[in-house]
């Protein structure tokens, strides 16, 4: 949103205050979804993001109080990589802001010199470490729903995506919830508001997206004795196959998938298999992907397999797995 559209009455000199300082700093800062961002990365940056633990939360703001002031201010403390002020619909700041720092010492020091700082008279600000939250859980999916269909659907709709595992939902019966695991705070915090605005229904059911409650996630990861993944116990869920267990199943699985993408001139597929961990009751888990050149999106995620040898290494097992999926998803019983 130009900031010269966002001028109005409601807080005029204050909004013209930062559009003057925009001019003569050249500082872009650009409004999506509710937020007004500056940097992520900054003009000149050069290598990755920083890594987790250099961001700060802002809370207490004045709500007529912006970027000309807050930038300038934090920035005299530390490099600053990104700064996210929330915003509301009339041009006010929703009373809170994150700021990411370049390294952990900048995040350090912002909390030390600004928490309890008087940004004005009487008006002192909260300054402590963020959470970065980057997990969400997904409740409420059909017991249908399979693990590259709820993949491909998230590819399209949010930015981010690391990983998703299913489990049997502990709330609601011949249901599944997914977790998902984003690569950032601000690309899980974009999804949930994405996800949630959506009104998502999957297989009939109505899903409910939040972030993921760290009792549950103990709760889910105790229950990991046996794989959590729909698409590995796809027998227990009507409508999701089950990954083909035999040896002479292997190479006809591998051939059916070929076939169909020869026929629907999407070129060969190429599958990418790497053992994650391996558990003592005999499962293996892969990460797998498989790159179809006609298809928009990669197939990816991870899968539980126990191999038909004792001595097989699990992954052709794997590849077969993931070959069923991608034909449900194309259409192929």
């Amino acid at each position: 949103l130009p900031l010269q559209m966002w001028t109005n009455s409601i807080n005029q000199a204050n909004k013209m205050a930062l559009l003057t300082w925009t001019k003569e700093t050249g500082i872009d800062l650009v409004q999506v979804n509710g937020q007004r961002r500056y940097g992520g990365p900054p003009p000149g940056w050069v290598g990755d993001p920083p890594p987790a633990g250099t961001e700060v939360f802002i809370g207490r703001l004045p709500q007529d109080m912006y970027e000309n002031v807050l930038i300038p201010l934090f920035q005299s403390v530390g490099k600053l990589y990104e700064f996210r002020l929330m915003m509301t619909f009339s041009g006010l700041n929703r009373g809170f802001a994150y700021a990411k720092y370049s390294n952990w010492h900048g995040a350090k020091e912002a909390i030390a010199v600004f928490n309890n700082y008087e940004v004005r008279q009487g008006c002192a600000i909260v300054v402590c470490k963020s959470t970065e939250k980057c997990e969400l859980s997904m409740d409420g999916l059909a017991a249908s729903v399979s693990q590259w269909e709820l993949e491909t659907m998230l590819w399209r709709v949010t930015e981010g995506v690391l990983s998703i595992t299913l489990y049997a939902s502990p709330c609601q019966k011949w249901a599944q919830l997914a977790v998902l695991r984003y690569s950032s705070h601000q690309a899980a915090a974009m999804a949930k508001k994405t996800l949630t605005e959506g009104n998502m229904r999957l297989g009939g059911l109505e899903v409910r997206v939040d972030w993921l409650n760290p009792s549950l996630k103990e709760k889910l990861q105790s229950c990991e004795e046996k794989p959590p993944s729909s698409w590995v116990q796809g027998g227990k869920h009507p409508g999701v196959p089950k990954p083909a267990p035999l040896p002479p199943v292997l190479r006809d699985t591998l051939d059916r998938l070929n076939a169909l993408c020869l026929r629907r001139y999407l070129g060969t597929p190429l599958f990418l298999t790497k053992r994650i961990q391996a558990h003592p009751n005999g499962w293996l888990q892969f990460w797998c992907r498989v790159v179809i050149p006609g298809f928009p999106v990669p197939f990816s995620g991870f899968i539980w397999v126990r191999p038909a040898r004792p001595d097989g290494s699990g992954h052709e097992e794997a590849k077969v797995a993931v070959a069923l999926q991608v034909l449900w998803v194309l259409g192929e019983s």
